[in-house]
C-alpha cells in the first residue's frame, strides 16, 4: 500500500523550499491539493496526488542536489525575488542550473556565510531548533563596548519574548572608536543579534556571520559561492 508523507516534507523534497518556509506557504493558502486549499498538517499520496503551490504543480524529480556556501554582500535580500524590486539573493547564483533556495536567512543589512540547496531535508537538519547548531558571527560595534554592556548582552535569555540559550561571545578587538566582537548564538531568531544589542544600547555598524556549525566562511568573497564537500555536507547529518 502506497503511503501518505505530509505535505511541507513532500514539497520540500520536490525543491520548493525548506519545510519552515513551505509551512508558511500553506498557511498563507497558495498551496492546493487536488485542487483544494491544503491546511497545515495534510498529507500527500506522492504518485497520484496533484498539488501546487501558486497554482504551479509540483513534483518529484531526479535532479541531482546541489550544496553551496554563498557570501551575501550587504544590501541584498535572503529570498529568490523581490515584488519591491530589491537586490535578492538568487540574482548570484544564476549560473546554478538548478533552483536553490536559502537555509535560514541573513537580514538585508548583514553579510556572510548563507547556505543554499535544492534538498529539503538537508535544508531541515541545518535549520531545526532541535539541532542546536551553533551560529558565529564577527560583529564590529561603535564607538565601543563597556564591561556593563557586555555583561548585558551575556545574560541576555528571551528575544522577542522566545527563549534563547546565553550567547558566547569574545571580544576580539577593542581600541578607541571601535570594538570587534564573536558572538555565537543557536537559535537564529529574525534580527537575533541587533535586538539583543538593542537591548543592550550597543551599536552594531557591521554584522558578518562567520560560521554555522564547523563550517566556516574562510577566504570566500562577497557575492562568491562555492559547492560544499562531501564531509562538509555530512557534517549536518550527525
Amino acid at each position: 500500500m502506497k503511503e501518505k508523507i505530509v505535505l511541507q516534507k513532500y514539497m520540500a523534497s520536490c525543491g520548493v523550499d525548506s519545510r519552515r518556509k513551505c509551512q508558511m506557504l500553506i498557511a498563507q493558502g497558495k498551496v492546493k491539493i487536488n485542487g483544494k486549499i491544503a491546511s497545515l498538517g495534510a498529507k500527500v499520496f506522492p504518485e497520484t496526488d496533484i498539488v501546487t503551490v501558486n497554482n504551479k504543480k509540483i513534483e518529484l524529480t531526479k535532479t541531482s542536489k546541489f550544496y553551496i556556501m554563498l557570501y551575501k554582500p550587504r544590501g541584498f535580500i535572503t529570498t529568490l525575488h523581490d515584488e519591491r524590486g530589491r537586490k535578492c539573493v538568487a540574482q548570484l547564483i544564476n549560473d546554478i542550473p538548478a533552483r536553490l533556495f536559502p537555509v535560514g536567512r541573513l537580514d538585508k543589512d548583514s553579510e556572510g556565510l548563507l547556505l543554499m540547496t535544492n534538498d529539503g531535508d538537508f535544508a531541515n537538519r541545518v535549520i531545526h531548533p532541535s539541532r542546536n547548531i551553533w551560529k558565529t558571527y564577527r560583529v564590529t560595534v561603535k564607538p565601543t563596548i563597556t564591561e556593563k554592556q557586555l555583561n548585558d548582552l551575556c545574560s541576555i535569555t528571551t528575544v522577542d519574548d522566545k527563549p534563547i540559550e546565553p550567547a558566547r561571545i569574545e571580544v576580539l578587538t577593542k581600541e578607541p572608536g571601535r570594538a570587534v566582537l564573536k558572538i555565537s548564538i543557536k537559535e537564529g531568531i529574525n534580527r537575533q543579534i541587533r535586538k539583543m544589542c538593542e537591548k543592550s544600547d550597543i551599536k552594531i555598524s557591521r554584522l558578518k556571520r562567520i560560521a554555522i556549525g564547523n563550517l566556516k566562511l574562510g577566504m570566500l568573497t562577497p557575492g562568491k559561492w562555492k559547492s560544499l564537500k562531501e564531509e562538509e555536507i555530512n557534517q549536518f547529518s550527525l
